[in-house]
């Protein structure tokens, strides 16, 4: 890799296009998990925005580093300029091991799992039957969802409906909405029945066991949300920033109609380091390690009559459902 006194240069995969980052002394650190962070003095030297562009699925924003990753000669307030890989055109798979998330346009997600985004839009009618949400512990009436469990045998690429149980979270995880058995309607059987739903689901898995390593089973949980804004606000994670105490996390964006906001956040779990950017194209999916970072997603608000927010969120756990 070329260096010089003035900085470092480097080739980075982003919309695939090459960026020269870095003019400050000893701008590049390398962790002991191998992730690469690259600083630079904020706007007065660059324009921050224009020297990392946005990505397909929604508009990225550096967030400050965090006090541990600061390096010598590099002045206290540093940003980070680029996810946390130096790879040229890294794999799904690279990109969560390496920054602990990974964010898919759709065309990533459909390789991925090797459904066409056609037969993935066939049950997206389904969002508009979801039964009202009645455990909001914030008084709203803004979320509407279903929710079923299935096990998924990697080796096999078999996937199996359990019986219908509850969703129960510890407050460790959720403080709002932990430590309750909430009931939720399952999700409809032509939805679960489809061919394309058990491929977006086994497909996720197998691509989460590979990054984990000598998992030979999941105990999925899927959640179909809709968030209105039919009484001025709508709010995703009312919760806050938490993580859902499982291995790994899919958040994907199934439509978004007439809403502001909605900005999706991921910190790392134990530092200060993270990025934030809006999903807006359905089918766009975060990737998440649950273990190593923490999200949210910020209120919506109405753009226009029926604004709504539908998201599919999946959680892969490797040592059985959680329980009280």
């Amino acid at each position: 890799m070329p260096a010089d006194q003035g900085g470092v240069t480097a080739n980075l995969c982003q919309n695939r296009k090459l960026y020269r980052v870095g003019s400050c002394p000893s701008v590049l650190r390398t962790t002991p998990r191998h992730e690469t962070y690259f600083y630079r003095v904020p706007p007065r030297h660059m324009d921050v925005p224009a020297a990392y562009a946005a990505s397909d699925a929604g508009k990225v924003a550096p967030f400050p580093a965090s006090p541990t990753a600061r390096v010598a000669g590099c002045p206290s307030r540093c940003f980070i300029l680029v996810q946390p890989f130096l790879m040229t055109n890294p794999t799904i798979d690279e990109r969560l091991r390496a920054a602990g998330y990974a964010l898919l346009s759709p065309a990533e997600l459909s390789a991925a799992v090797d459904v066409p985004l056609s037969a993935l839009d066939e049950f997206r009618d389904s969002w508009a039957q979801l039964p009202r949400d009645e455990y909001l512990r914030d008084g709203g009436r803004y979320r509407c969802r279903r929710h079923s469990c299935f096990i998924q045998q990697v080796n096999e690429t078999r996937l199996a409906l359990e019986p219908h149980r509850a969703h129960w979270q510890p407050t460790d995880y959720n403080a709002l909405h932990g430590g309750m058995q909430r009931w939720f309607e399952p999700i409809d059987a032509r939805v679960r029945q489809a061919a394309a739903w058990s491929r977006l689901l086994c497909g996720l898995g197998a691509g989460f066991a590979r990054v984990s390593g000598a998992v030979t089973r999941w105990f999925i949980e899927a959640h179909q949300f809709r968030i209105d804004t039919q009484q001025g606000i709508g709010r995703p994670t009312p919760e806050g920033a938490h993580r859902d105490g499982v291995d790994f996390v899919a958040v994907i964006l199934v439509d978004r109609q007439a809403v502001r906001g909605g900005e999706t956040r991921v910190f790392e779990a134990r530092g200060t380091a993270g990025v934030r950017f809006t999903m807006t194209e359905p089918w766009t999916a975060l990737l998440l390690d649950d273990e190593r970072v923490i999200h949210e997603t910020t209120p919506i608000l109405p753009d226009g009559p029926q604004g709504v927010r539908d998201t599919l969120v999946l959680t892969y756990r490797q040592h059985g459902f959680q329980a009280p």
